[in-house]
């Protein structure tokens, strides 16, 4: 069949930047063209992610500069494909359609365009082979990771629960919650529907009716909801069902990323602790100082605005739609200039339908039914709709809904400034002068939102711009050439910042715990109440930086991070051979010597795990073994510092300690 399309590598460098993009030779033993053995883990990956694009015919050498090599018999690569993908003994799952893969012509040569989309729920995971155990895989930061038993349980069960609240929880009763935060329910119910026949119910017949007790009828035993547990109990009895579970309020003084916080509410004992007294005690606290203009309704003031409802509408959308379960604190963050909702757990449905309405998959349903029976959350699919119509009629800034793969969570901010500051603007226009007035609108406004938001990328604009994606490129691409901005990392991790602009991603959301990854987003990320030891920073020449340690923190130190080893200069490689030299020229080698290397490698920069693996020559390419038996130790000893918290961080680099 011949190729649909004829395009160049500019247009893959742009494609790069806006959606998952993987790139695979494939060019066989015969040079004519093979289906590689890796393709299926890179299928798997963007199918349990948000999708993306496979090149097989392209090479990305080194990272974002990609060369067409072609496939001289495309039609047996794209065979064996189909054939595999209704191969249950090779993937789980076939998710692709025969226009999702097709011929394309790129600088002059035929390459397959694959489209992987991203699979639903009721399919992940999407798996190699039979077992979802070591079969399932991840995409993270442009590479392809076997997911943890703990991901794939919970892909498992949101496969299988529709409800995740529904289920009936054996040796919990009426006698674990909260009777206070049932009598104020009541109280609330019987003011939203006066006269309903629930209201004069007993309480077990009352909460039975609102969906808080149930019957498993198959194991023929009834008991509390675990939504009831959750919007009634007690929080150390709800700990009990729900290890990880942790409600978070704090209000933050000023408009800027610092975690000193002036008023917090989390569970301490001096009140229940659960959903619903969290919800009336945080919305309390969000609306206190808002500004009602005087309305009349029926010769009764009006005390509900846009800004009210929107509110209302994020702090209920955090609550029923958070994976309880997970590693990540629900997290409510109220400052000055915005307001921000952090809820454990992936959306199920994509932003971009969600921003459409009317596709709803609420993840806690019963939670959803008991706060619309009292007059909160609008209905199915059309909260998150009004929380941006609310906004936009304000004129403020456009709400930003943004995921974090790792760990599972979703954010949205609130900002309470509009598309262009005057402040902002003004501050532009010293800086820049007549370099500022000659831009176009959509120039002025990159430049304006990156002042005003610390950085921005290309998903970033495309939300509060107009114009064509790649027309967005290409303005970016202007703007860094001309030097008024300056841009960071590579593909979809592309990000922009003002010139001389200290690059230190501002964190609404912070990381507490070391056993979890630190995203790179701006304001938003993170997973937990507490405020991190790490602080970010930027090392020039890099594509992006670790948090320096506190020991180099307080030395004002930075040290560049090596993720690819096609970001040396062919001197530089030169030297790191030479330093790898006494351990990558040996077959077996000496732990000590080992040791030894590694540390007169990482001394002065950090290394990430596959550079280090590659200069040793280890035969583990990926570093798992490396990784295991020598850096592992070395942290522990404190003889080399982790780049990033997490152990398994797939970005993870290594920097040996000052003092060695």
């Amino acid at each position: 069949m011949p190729a649909e399309q004829d395009l160049t590598l500019n247009d893959l460098s742009i494609l790069a930047e806006r959606c998952d993009l993987e790139c695979k030779a494939a060019q066989g033993r015969d040079g004519r063209g093979e289906l590689p053995a890796d393709f299926w883990k890179s299928y798997s990956a963007m199918a349990n992610g948000e999708g993306g694009l496979i090149w097989l015919g392209v090479q990305e050498k080194p990272l974002g500069h990609f060369q067409a090599v072609g496939l001289i018999d495309v039609e047996r690569v794209r065979k064996a494909l189909w054939d595999n993908l209704h191969n249950p003994k090779q993937v789980s799952a076939n998710l692709l359609a025969e226009h999702q893969v097709q011929p394309v012509r790129v600088d002059g040569k035929t390459v397959l365009r694959i489209e992987v989309p991203r699979a639903s729920r009721q399919v992940k995971p999407v798996h190699l082979g039979s077992n979802p155990f070591g079969g399932t895989y991840l995409r993270r930061h442009e590479g392809d990771y076997p997911a943890d038993e703990e991901t794939v349980r919970r892909m498992l069960a949101e496969r299988v629960e529709d409800a995740r609240d529904a289920r009936v929880l054996k040796g919990f009763d009426i006698a674990d919650l909260d009777m206070d935060s049932v009598l104020a329910y009541r109280n609330r119910f019987a003011a939203v529907k006066p006269g309903h026949v629930w209201a004069d119910l007993s309480v077990p017949d009352f909460l039975e009716r609102i969906g808080a007790v149930g019957r498993d009828r198959e194991q023929g035993y009834s008991g509390l909801r675990l939504a009831g547990l959750l919007m009634f109990g007690r929080a150390e009895v709800i700990r009990e069902a729900l290890p990880n579970y942790m409600v978070d309020y704090q209000e933050r003084p000023e408009a800027k990323a610092e975690r000193r916080w002036i008023d917090r509410l989390v569970p301490d004992g001096s009140w229940s602790g659960n959903v619903y007294d969290f919800f009336r005690r945080v919305y309390q606290r969000l609306t206190a100082d808002l500004k009602v203009p005087f309305q009349l309704l029926d010769a009764q003031r009006v005390e509900d605005t846009p800004v009210h409802e929107a509110l209302r509408e994020a702090l209920v959308n955090t609550l029923i739609h958070a994976d309880f379960s997970g590693r990540v604190s629900v997290l409510v963050v109220k400052r000055p200039d915005m307001f921000g909702f952090r809820n454990p757990g992936l959306m199920r449905v994509p932003p971009e339908l969600a921003l459409v309405g009317g596709n709803s998959d609420c993840r806690n349903r019963r939670l959803q039914t008991m706060f619309q029976l009292v007059g909160y959350g609008d209905h199915a699919g059309s909260g998150i709709p009004k929380i941006y119509s609310n906004w936009a009629g304000q004129h403020w800034r456009r709400p930003v809904l943004q995921q974090v793969m790792e760990p599972e969570q979703t954010l949205m901010e609130l900002r309470m400034s509009s598309l262009l500051p005057p402040e902002t603007v003004a501050k532009l226009e010293s800086s820049l002068g007549e370099r500022f007035s000659v831009l176009a609108p959509q120039e002025r406004l990159a430049l304006v939102t990156v002042a005003t938001e610390g950085q921005i990328n290309h998903s970033r604009l495309r939300e509060i711009s107009a114009d064509h994606p790649t027309d967005i490129t290409k303005m970016l691409a202007r703007l860094v050439r001309d030097g008024l901005l300056v841009s960071e990392g590579i593909g979809r991790g592309m990000v922009y910042h003002l010139p001389g602009q200290a690059f230190a991603v501002q964190r609404l959301f912070d990381v507490p715990d070391e056993d979890v990854a630190v995203p790179l987003t701006p304001e938003l990320g993170g997973s937990g109440p507490e405020a991190p030891r790490l602080t970010p920073e930027l090392a020039p020449g890099t594509g992006f930086s670790p948090p320096l340690t506190p020991e180099l923190a307080a030395d004002g130190a930075t040290a560049p991070l090596i993720a690819d080893l096609g970001q040396l200069s062919e001197e530089d490689l030169a030297v790191l051979k030479e330093t790898a030299a006494p351990a990558s020229s040996r077959k077996r080698v000496d732990p000590d010597l080992m040791r030894e290397t590694v540390l007169a490698l990482c001394r002065g920069r950090y290394l990430g795990l596959r550079v280090l693996a590659s200069l040793l020559n280890r035969r583990d390419k990926d570093g798992s073994d490396l990784r295991k038996r020598i850096l592992n130790p070395l942290v522990q000893e404190g003889q080399l510092t982790r780049a990033f918290p997490s152990p398994s961080d797939p970005r993870q680099a290594y920097l040996t300690s000052p003092k060695e």
